[in-house]
């Protein structure tokens, strides 16, 4: 069905109305390695304090967030106990399946249900977790939200155009990168340009299949993801 205007001018492509919009649900979200929890700031600041802080390289992973380190686990805990509750960010707690213990934090936000819309955002991970399957599976579990169960069309990843980790990690989940916005913002007194990345629904099927054959068809991870998605992402 084509879009109708009164002018000759171009349109995008029709996009047909669903029934309900929706948001994130504030649910566990289950897989095979970690599973994702709503922020419990009692449960959770004991076990995310002692997997961030404790040494200068624990702590670099602090430098490209707009917040942290914390003096202690009581300051981080009070952080905590004022985010918990937001819906936009929604905060999730990353745990380990086996230990149960917290290894990182993820966020919704930006959530634009109306355009069917969101990011993939406030993503860390302590060294325990990190070059292992957890952040793949967290984000997997999230686009699976984001597209499979509310039908969402675009899904964005953002980060400092300096953090080399966090633009590597959206390449290699299938992210296209779509450009730089030049001194966007002022982070902890230092510039900040910020580069941008998105997927849509229709590159999300050959996606997700390839997120899947990696978790959980792959035992010894002997392929890599990002030359699997190279080509559905990449830079336009």
């Amino acid at each position: 069905m084509e879009a109708k205007t009164m002018s000759s001018l171009p349109v995008g492509d029709f996009v047909p109305s669903v029934s309900e919009v929706h948001t994130p649900r504030r649910v566990d979200y289950e897989g095979e390695y970690i599973a994702l929890s709503p922020l419990d700031s009692e449960r959770d600041a004991p076990g995310l304090f002692a997997c961030s802080h404790g040494a200068e390289l624990v702590e670099q992973l602090w430098t490209y967030m707009a917040y942290g380190p914390f003096e202690d686990v009581s300051d981080l805990q009070a952080w905590l106990e004022g985010i918990e509750d937001s819906e936009d960010p929604l905060f999730l707690s990353v745990r380990d399946r086996v230990s149960d213990r917290p290894v990182g934090m993820v966020s919704f936000l930006n959530i634009a249900a109306d355009a069917r819309r969101l990011e993939l955002g406030n993503i860390w991970y302590g060294p325990e977790a990190q070059n292992t399957c957890a952040n793949t599976e967290a984000a997997y579990l999230m686009l699976c939200e984001a597209f499979d169960c509310m039908a969402y069309r675009r899904v964005e990843w953002k980060c400092d155009a300096l953090n080399e980790r966090s633009r590597s990690a959206a390449l290699r989940l299938g992210f296209t990168y779509e450009g730089l916005f030049r001194q966007h913002m002022i982070v902890k007194d230092r510039n900040r340009d910020t580069t941008w990345f998105s997927m849509l629904d229709t590159e999300w099927s050959r996606i997700k299949e390839n997120m899947e054959q990696w978790l959980y068809h792959n035992p010894d991870k002997s392929w890599s993801l990002r030359e699997k998605n190279q080509g559905l992402g990449g830079v336009r």
